[in-house]
């Protein structure tokens, strides 16, 4: 009597039984966040191509050229080249600026140097310092000379002339443990061999007769090097050294630069383009001028020029020695 009859079916479940099955919204969701993000992928693209192709279509800006001379006193830089200078006009300016600024008349005179330090088959020039005996000297500092020697006599030549240390193979362990340092070093042919373990430690400063650090003349190098103006090239292709003071004669403010300009010219090979590109000059406290390059670089005798000379210089030659030998 307790037992549901056959084929009884509880109220409402017919109905639920009857009507299409739902799906949760939890079952739903990733369907659907899928499907929007491949949308929105497909979208992007389309954008993408759009873009691309439009930019191929439209034709790239054309860059005004520069102008070459201003016409007013005020003007926007960027619309003209930058003048240069000749090199006496250069100094001439900054002479004047530090007059119309009331600055300093001893302030320092500074030259930026630009290089090209390309080579043959994408090799280049070595980054190098170098120390120059300017024609005009221009502060009293003196440089601190190390002299490397095992002779009691040339030790004693040596301070005489004003070398701050001199010694032997017992300076090698101080230095090693930079007990000792100098700007900058040098030895005699004799001792040279026995200094190999500092190679590495004074690396550009090591003794050596292409810096013309090493030699039997005493004397004339630590004199040389403690009244020697200093340059190294910074940022792989770029000098920056001071020269002079501006309350200096044109002319010594002229011929130290140049003496420098020559200096760096001997460290790339002539038959390359010139190492030197520009050349800035400037005071501590005015604007930088370019300057013109003509009548600064050494003159270099092109090979090609030379060998048609030799050639001119051959056939000139030849008649004479036909008319001698007739």
């Amino acid at each position: 009597a307790l037992s549901p009859r056959c084929g009884w079916v509880l109220s409402g479940l017919e109905q639920r039984l009857a009507g299409p099955a739902a799906v949760s919204p939890a079952t739903a969701r990733p369907y659907a966040a899928a499907a929007a993000k491949a949308a929105k992928k497909d979208a992007k693209r389309s954008r993408q191509e759009k873009a691309k192709e439009g930019a191929k279509e439209k034709p790239l800006p054309r860059r005004r050229p520069l102008m070459s001379k201003p016409v007013d006193d005020v003007y926007l830089t960027w619309l003209y080249r930058r003048p240069s200078y000749e090199l006496e006009q250069a100094v001439g300016m900054l002479k004047r600026f530090q007059e119309l600024d009331f600055t300093h008349p001893k302030q320092f005179v500074y030259i930026n140097v630009f290089l090209d330090m390309a080579l043959q088959k994408k090799k280049k020039v070595d980054l190098f310092s170098s120390g120059v005996a300017l024609p005009h000297r221009f502060t009293d500092e003196v440089n601190k000379v190390l002299v490397f020697t095992e002779n009691e006599q040339e030790a004693e030549v040596a301070r005489e002339h004003g070398a701050a240390i001199v010694g032997g193979l017992e300076l090698i362990k101080w230095i090693l443990e930079d007990e000792i340092q100098a700007d900058f070093y040098v030895a005699v042919p004799g001792i040279i061999p026995k200094l190999i373990p500092l190679r590495n430690k004074l690396k550009k400063k090591y003794p050596s007769t292409r810096r013309n650090s090493l030699g039997s003349d005493i004397p004339r190098m630590v004199q040389f090097f403690r009244e020697c103006h200093e340059y190294s090239v910074e940022d792989e292709s770029v000098i920056k050294t001071r020269i002079a003071r501006l309350d200096m004669p044109t002319e010594h403010i002229i011929a130290n630069l140049k003496t420098i300009i020559q200096d760096i010219c001997t460290f790339k090979p002539s038959n390359f383009d010139p190492i030197v590109q520009r050349l800035v000059i400037r005071s501590s406290t005015s604007e930088g001028l370019l300057l013109n390059l003509d009548g600064i670089l050494p003159q270099v005798e092109k090979a090609e020029e030379k060998e048609e000379e030799d050639a001119a210089d051959e056939d000139q030659q030849k008649p004479a020695q036909e008319s001698i030998s007739t």
